[in-house]
């Protein structure tokens, strides 16, 4: 699941080539967590943990669904947006936004715990990217950006002081920058207060192709200077940028951040960190007179890391021990009680039925898609699935996901089986193309192994097992594509082209990943 080195004693970026998109850090002690966008999918907001900055673990998640029925249905691209994590007055603190609904937080005292259900801070659309900073006075600020789809504004970033308890905003708010000459499209700005001054660092330039700048000032009235501190420079890493660092008992520091890998999604490296005696960070290796650094492809271990790179990863495999699925799958929308049976070592999914998109069923809007992100370059995927269908058109099967999508599935039909290859593509205009394709006929009460082989360049090859050892290949392969501002996805799913009161099930007793 990473590029581990093969020097003793360092690390390779990126730490984890999984979609963990927008991440934020906090330390407490000898303990780090990581917090990252999760858009449409839940449960939503991952908590990851790790003892060294190098080695993470999934934990938790901070909530399971909105307390509305907007996300009942797939929404691509929108929820959980560029969260912040802090830790504050003996309590965990995450804020977040959703681009159409506003700015939320919520909070716990164990990040392995229940969080707070989350709280409306400020009802707004297009209020993006927040960050909280509590100042020694005991007065609470938010620092936040703009969603030029939403607002109709873009390159700025609005400061507001907040009540201490982050429920509520307190003021008007005022822009305290404005990037459009000099760092167009800034955003998710993380707040910091060191040695007397106040930092913003903050993305600018756009995803694919941006740079990490800093915004520094003596006090919050201003003025502010910006400064680039990290780009990509004579790497191959492109648009490094967004994320947050941590400092170590010894003075190290560590950035975070992300780069965009397309299909992959964004990825996270972890970059060696300095202060200059001008009081202005530098991010990576120095790259330039001007004190701008480059990422790093292999650097040392942080001073703490006792444990080599890939002693512990996000988690993939499951056997769903206790029938339900580990905290590397998220749904496509709200989870719904019905989408799960009660089982034992298997995960038992109810055939729900298949929405309309642009008038046809598909499965690109299909709410119960259970996913994960896909964990490397290249992997592979295997699961067993048996079936208890009740109705002609129930299917089930194993799914590459994103706006290009493609499935292998078992369907029930005229009192038979058959193995089925459903294909679909978005085109520049939007319309979605699908396309379904009969492979085989299969025995009743037979269980299939289903099977997807992952490429470098994400080219899929499905195959298809009775006794999974024995492999028949599907042809041709499939090249996956990103979600909406996501990576693609791997995973299951259990589908019925009409809705029943008792509908069938697809039961899966493991589900491995291979790196």
């Amino acid at each position: 699941m990473v590029n581990i080195t093969n020097r003793p004693g360092y690390y390779k970026n990126p730490i984890i080539h999984a979609d963990y998109s927008d991440p934020d850090i906090v330390r407490t002690g000898d303990d780090f967590y990581m917090v990252s966008s999760s858009f449409n999918h839940f449960p939503a907001l991952p908590i990851l943990h790790s003892k060294d900055l190098v080695n993470w673990k999934i934990i938790n998640h901070v909530f399971s669904r909105f307390d509305n029925n907007t996300y009942d249905t797939m929404q691509p691209g929108k929820g959980v947006w560029a969260p912040s994590v802090r830790y504050h007055d003996g309590k965990f603190w995450v804020f977040f936004s959703t681009p159409d609904e506003g700015i939320f937080m919520s909070f716990t005292e164990d990040p392995h715990g229940e969080w707070s259900a989350p709280h409306c801070v400020k009802a707004a659309k297009g209020w993006i990217d927040p960050c909280p900073l509590w100042d020694e006075d005991g007065r609470a600020w938010l620092v936040h950006a703009f969603a030029h789809s939403r607002s109709g504004r873009k390159h700025q970033l609005q400061l507001l002081e907040m009540s201490p308890d982050g429920r509520s905003i307190l003021n008007e708010g005022r822009v305290i920058y404005d990037g459009a000459l000099d760092q167009p499209t800034i955003e998710g700005p993380k707040f910091y207060k060191c040695n007397g001054w106040y930092y913003i660092f903050a993305p600018a330039g756009g995803v694919e192709t941006g740079w990490q700048s800093v915004l520094r000032a003596k006090n919050l009235q201003g003025p502010w200077e910006a400064r680039v501190v990290l780009q990509q420079g004579e790497t191959q890493i492109n648009g490094p940028h967004q994320g947050g660092f941590v400092e170590l008992d010894n003075g190290e520091c560590l950035f975070v951040h992300f780069q965009d890998a397309d299909l992959y999604g964004r990825i996270v490296h972890l970059q060696p960190m300095r202060w200059l005696e001008n009081g202005w960070p530098i991010i990576g290796e120095n790259q330039t007179a001007e004190g701008i650094g480059q990422p790093v492809t292999e650097h040392r271990l942080p001073s703490i890391a006792k444990d080599p790179q890939g002693n512990e990863t996000p988690q993939t495999s499951d056997s769903f021990a206790e029938g339900r699925p580990g905290l590397q799958w998220q749904w496509q929308a709200h989870p719904q009680q019905k989408w799960l049976q009660s089982a034992t070592n298997t995960l038992a999914l109810t055939c729900q039925i298949m929405p309309e998109y642009q008038g046809e069923q598909a499965l690109y809007t299909q709410p119960n898609l259970l996913l994960q992100k896909f964990p490397a370059r290249e992997f592979s995927a295997t699961t067993r699935l048996e079936a208890a269908f009740v109705q002609p058109g129930e299917l089930s099967g194993l799914i590459i996901y994103g706006e290009r999508y493609a499935a292998l599935a078992l369907e029930q039909y005229e009192g038979k089986r058959k193995i089925t290859f459903i294909s679909a593509w978005m085109s520049d205009t939007g319309v979605l193309h699908q396309q379904q394709r009969d492979i085989a006929d299969w025995p009743q009460n037979t269980p299939l192994w289903l099977k997807v082989d992952v490429k470098p360049g994400g080219i899929c090859h499905f195959s298809f097992s009775e006794n999974g050892t024995d492999w028949q290949s599907v042809t041709p392969c499939f090249a996956a594509g990103k979600g909406k501002w996501v990576g693609a996805k791997v995973g299951v799913f259990a589908a019925s082209h009409q809705a029943v009161a008792q509908p069938g099930v697809g039961f899966y007793s493991h589900f491995t990943i291979e790196v």
